[in-house]
């Protein structure tokens, strides 16, 4: 099995910024794509950014230019810096990963972090 814990959430006004942590954790796994989704209060969860394993990134329209993902192989972390936040950026994220492991491809997500962004 594959762990997937976050960190960084929290409560920020209009403008801060917040930086995300998502660790992997578990055995016999090689991590490839992986990304941030996030629901905002009574919707759909929605794409934020993802990046594959070696470093090509996509983001979402609503978040380019303010938000930067990274990853750290070398502890199984992806990273979500994003500023100039705005209270439309309040939701719950997810960290997402595709985990091959023993020659299969699985999904993993978090348990979720809350960002709030107050105006």
């Amino acid at each position: 099995q594959v762990q997937l814990v976050e960190s960084g959430g929290g409560l920020v006004q209009a403008g801060g910024s917040l930086r995300l942590s998502c660790a992997a954790s578990g055995s016999s796994f090689r991590l490839n794509a992986m990304g941030w989704y996030r629901r905002p209060p009574g919707k759909q969860r929605e794409l934020v950014a993802t990046v594959t394993s070696d470093g090509s990134t996509n983001y979402a329209d609503s978040v380019k230019g303010r938000v930067t993902i990274s990853r750290d192989n070398a502890k199984n972390t992806v990273y979500l810096q994003m500023n100039s936040l705005k209270p439309e950026d309040t939701a719950v994220y997810y960290c997402n990963a595709d985990v091959l492991r023993w020659g299969k491809t699985y999904t993993y997500w978090g348990q979720g972090t809350q960002v709030t962004v107050s105006s």
